[in-house]
């Protein structure tokens, strides 16, 4: 088996209170800590298919032009997500499965572009605009059991699970997929950085608190008992996990590398950009209603979030 990551955004960033503040509140954590971001989703190999964990932001959405009170940023195009699928030496149509985190457009993004996949996704996230008319949906309703401390799940193929882990949204996932002694945990969004897996801090962003802490609670437990390799789709840190094998000690946090925020002010476009989940406010679509003149309590069509959570593209 080969685990490899698609980069396709780099040099992001995660404010703390975007981090960390879910439970305690933003209040209570510091504005000007910014963790390192990036963008990157995963391949496994199995020496017979190929599977994917999540497809990417879709091609052509703009790159967010971040500023000071910015509180999440996902960072500068390294590539599309096509692309750096490509690159790594694979074609589109030896994709055999697309195993789905959950629905926002920076992990379903190009679920059209492989078609002969078959698209895994947890029953509770059939109804999300991201998978309307999305061919080849499997929907899974995790008939297998329980895998070690998580209740439900579904066997993929040997070594390889699929996971339900509601909380970010109700039909959020992961994946695991055993080898060589390791246990290779693919997580988009349970959390969005390390430091918040060691500290045990739940993002702003989830569709049912309580479920996200039950889920973060059996993935503290987890890797607490299982040499794991923790590989999230929001940080740096998840890609050189991987490169390095390094299995997750939570008693020896791996050191902070805050990141370089460097605002550049660009000419935006008037378009913003949702963090969260990809969502583009194009004025022209609504209307010629500027974004800054949206009320206050507006939220994102697609995630439902803050007016907070964009970004300038």
């Amino acid at each position: 088996m080969q685990i490899k990551a698609i980069k396709f955004r780099k040099d992001g960033f995660y404010t703390q209170p975007f981090a960390f503040g879910g439970e305690e509140g933003t209040d209570k954590f510091d504005h000007n800590i910014r963790y390192r971001g990036s963008l990157q989703n995963y391949l496994i190999d199995t020496g017979s298919e190929v599977i994917l964990v999540d497809t990417g932001l879709p091609a052509g959405t703009p790159e967010e032009n971040p500023n000071e009170k910015s509180v999440a940023y996902t960072g500068k195009d390294i590539c599309s997500y096509m692309d750096a699928f490509k690159q790594l030496g694979y074609k589109p149509e030896q994709v055999s499965k697309i195993l789905l985190t959950h629905r926002h457009a920076d992990h379903s993004g190009e679920l059209r572009s492989f078609p002969n996949a078959q698209i895994y996704v947890n029953a509770d996230e059939l109804n999300a605009t991201e998978l309307q008319g999305v061919s080849n949906i499997l929907p899974i309703h995790f008939t297998d059991g329980s895998y070690y401390n998580f209740p439900e799940s579904q066997k993929i193929c040997d070594g390889v699970y699929f996971i339900k882990a509601k909380g970010h949204t109700d039909g959020n996932s992961l994946v695991i997929a055993e080898n060589e002694g390791l246990f290779y945990m693919f997580q988009a969004d349970i959390t969005y950085i390390d430091e918040a897996l060691y500290q045990n801090k739940l993002s702003v962003v989830y569709d049912d608190l309580k479920a996200a802490r039950e889920t973060l609670d059996r993935v503290r437990e987890f890797v607490s008992n299982h040499p794991t390799v923790y590989m999230g789709t929001h940080t740096p840190q998840g890609y050189e996990n991987l490169e390095a094998k390094r299995v997750i000690d939570l008693n020896n946090p791996v050191p902070t590398v805050l990141a370089e925020a460097n605002f550049s002010h660009k000419e935006a476009s008037g378009k913003y950009v949702c963090s969260i989940c990809g969502y583009v406010y194009d004025p022209q679509e609504h209307d010629g209603v500027k974004f800054e003149d949206l009320p206050d309590d507006w939220k994102c069509p697609r995630c439902k979030q803050s007016k907070e959570k964009f970004n300038k593209a």
